[in-house]
């Protein structure tokens, strides 16, 4: 996977605020890029240092393996909930997720135009980078 595209969807959680979420192919879409899987793969692999419990399934479910870190972040944050949260924290049993009606991030103006420049630059320097060094291409 391409560092610039890593780096994008590393950008664009960061704005995503504390209260909300947005699954994975939503950021591919922000972005005009990728989709799900890669978004999933970014996530997965280089996210560890950004709010990655603010970017889930389209199903609402928590990062896989670490439901209960997630949870304790969406109750601290106030992140609306379905399911038994409760006596998922009490036993890890019962089933929640996120509400991701209710939680999905609507970016304003400024936040658009944040994503506009990190979708902008992802696409300069993807292009950039993919013209060939043959000495034949303009």
């Amino acid at each position: 996977m391409r560092t610039e595209y890593i780096e994008a969807v590393l950008a664009l959680v960061e704005l995503v605020p504390p209260g909300t979420a947005l699954a994975y192919g939503d950021v591919a879409e922000l972005l005009g890029s990728g989709g799900p899987r890669q978004v999933g793969h970014a996530m997965s692999h280089y996210g560890s240092q950004v709010a990655w419990w603010r970017i889930l399934k389209a199903s609402g479910q928590g990062p896989e393996g670490h439901e209960a870190e997630a949870l304790r972040h969406y109750l601290q944050e106030g992140t609306p909930l379905l399911g038994n949260h409760d006596a998922f924290l009490r036993t890890g049993d019962g089933k929640w997720r996120v509400d991701l009606m209710a939680a999905r991030w609507a970016p304003g103006e400024d936040d658009f135009d944040r994503i506009d420049a990190i979708a902008e630059q992802l696409e300069l320097r993807l292009h950039r980078l993919s013209v060939a060094d043959d000495e034949m291409s303009v």
